[in-house]
């Protein structure tokens, strides 16, 4: 069992956090064994970001928002902007600012296609590859960290449940694009 004594996601632990959701939700039509699991997967997510980013990436100067642009352009070795932003889970505007902090590191390149010049494509640089594979079995330490409170059948099972949750929410995405963010222009 994992243990819960300093809060990695705010100012409350989990356990507070916990008992003042069951009291303020109380008699309210929930169900709350889902809204458990949502909720934890939320702080999960919240945590694991808050841990990686002050335990691997600000020592080497880099953002979780930064990190994870880098790892899509890397793991897709180049990929078109608008893709990279989606991908990445963020706005064009936010990827944007991450590029050109990471250009002037010298970590990604922009390229424009040839046959599209509206096109723009984005390449981790050669010094760029470098950092990742320095980086990524960091990353890994304490990825297998995270999860090291759980039994090796234990985390397996929970990759699959996480990996069917995706599967169910984009099921259901399918006729709505949840990434045109046409109204914000």
């Amino acid at each position: 069992m994992c243990d819960y004594h300093i809060s990695v996601t705010g100012h409350y632990t989990l356990a507070e956090t916990e008992k003042t959701m069951e009291a303020r939700l109380s008699g309210l039509p929930i169900d709350f064994v889902a809204q458990s699991a949502i909720a934890n997967l939320y702080r999960a997510a919240n945590s694991t970001r808050k841990y990686f980013t002050n335990t691997v990436l600000r020592p080497i100067g880099l953002s979780w928002t930064g990190f994870v642009v880098l790892w899509v352009v890397w793991i897709w070795d180049g990929i078109e902007v608008r893709h990279a932003a989606e991908e990445a889970g963020i706005s064009k505007s936010t990827l944007s600012g991450v590029i050109k902090t990471m250009e002037a590191r010298g970590f990604i390149e922009r390229i424009t296609d040839q046959t599209d010049r509206r096109l723009v494509h984005l390449k981790v640089t050669e010094s760029g590859t470098e950092m990742m594979t320095d980086l990524f079995p960091k990353f890994n330490q304490q990825e297998t960290f995270a999860v090291s409170c759980l039994s090796r059948s234990s985390i397996e099972s929970f990759a699959t449940n996480l990996r069917q949750i995706i599967s169910h929410l984009e099921a259901q995405m399918v006729d709505v694009d949840v990434y045109n963010h046409s109204e914000e222009l």
